[in-house]
């Protein structure tokens, strides 16, 4: 059996007692004010992952769940990367009045769980959770599916051709997939096997040079392209170290507040979100674009930062210049 497992690194549990800046937002230059004036009540991200717990964070906007290891039928998440991906897509940090929200804080959330408490799974599971996304994609409105996990390795191709070809068929479909670049870096060709697909939109992690020289950087880790591969893997970078987001073990309410309610994860898992965040985001505003223009406007708005391309890609990815007319 090969096993699909998560992309992070150990969390670190913490209550945010004073205001800090959101930088992922700032680095990636998300603004306010994009968000005005946009149609959103249609658009839903599809995340398979370890599941999703009811953070104050989502509302109402996790539209359904879908448990395809142990078949519940409530919302769960017993590893908390799940919850904490789906907060960088879309937690509107309502248990932070605002402070630390995702990327696109008013889209729905579609949620299947295909690894367990320890972030594994088989590839049966996966297959299942992609097979889903396609049959109910129209049903949801399903325009952008998060896939922040790896699975097996470069050796073991043949066991995951089948994963592959449903990617690929859920871009024919008109669906942005946005898979994480792995932290099996910083060797060429170390992409994880799912993000090797052509089509799809691979994220690697890079901080921009925000935490200096510091050892322990995602970009050091992330994924990186072969230089014989014919085209740019991975195609765009995020920052992806001590990401705050939503903290599934959260404790409090309205009437006394909320504790623990984000914690820092570090990966390409947490680049990922960032980007199927930011075309949820453009899609919210141009509902009718496709999802190769999609791909073409956030590639070529990136901010190119003179690493090698297999390390960046195409560059940053840049909100404010990716939603401009």
């Amino acid at each position: 059996m090969v096993c699909c497992r998560t992309l992070e690194f150990p969390a670190k549990y913490f209550n945010v007692r004073r205001p800090v800046v959101n930088r992922v937002r700032k680095q990636v230059k998300c603004k306010d004010d994009i968000q005005r004036n946009i149609a959103t009540e249609e658009i839903a991200v599809a995340i398979l992952d370890t599941g999703i717990g009811r953070h104050p964070d989502f509302g109402k906007r996790i539209l359904t769940f879908v448990d395809f290891v142990n078949g519940r039928q409530a919302s769960y998440d017993d590893s908390g990367h799940g919850t904490h991906v789906a907060g960088c897509v879309g937690g509107n940090g309502y248990a932070s009045h605002g402070l630390y929200k995702g990327i696109a804080p008013a889209c729905r959330l579609c949620v299947g769980k295909v690894l367990d408490q320890n972030g594994e799974g088989c590839v049966e599971s996966m297959h299942r959770g992609l097979e889903w996304v396609l049959n109910n994609y129209a049903r949801y409105q399903i325009r952008v599916l998060n896939v922040s996990l790896g699975i097996g390795s470069n050796g073991e191709m043949e066991h995951m051709e089948g994963l592959v070809e449903l990617l690929d068929a859920a871009w024919e479909e008109g669906i942005v997939v946005v898979c994480a670049a792995g932290n099996n870096g910083p060797r060429e060709g170390t992409i994880s096997p799912l993000g090797c697909s052509r089509r799809v939109i691979t994220v690697g992690c890079h901080e921009g040079g925000y935490f200096g020289a510091r050892r322990d950087l995602c970009e050091n880790y992330s994924g990186r392209g072969a230089r014989s591969m014919l085209y740019r893997k991975p195609d765009v970078v995020a920052p992806g170290t001590d990401i705050l987001s939503c903290n599934v073990r959260w404790k409090g309410n309205d009437r006394i507040g909320y504790r623990n309610a984000y914690t820092r994860k570090s990966g390409t898992s947490m680049a990922t979100p960032v980007v199927s965040g930011a075309a949820a985001l453009l899609l919210q505003k141009y509902p009718y674009m496709n999802n190769d223009q999609v791909k073409r406007k956030m590639i070529y708005s990136a901010y190119d930062m003179g690493d090698s391309w297999n390390k960046q890609g195409w560059g940053m990815l840049d909100i404010e210049k990716m939603c401009m007319e």
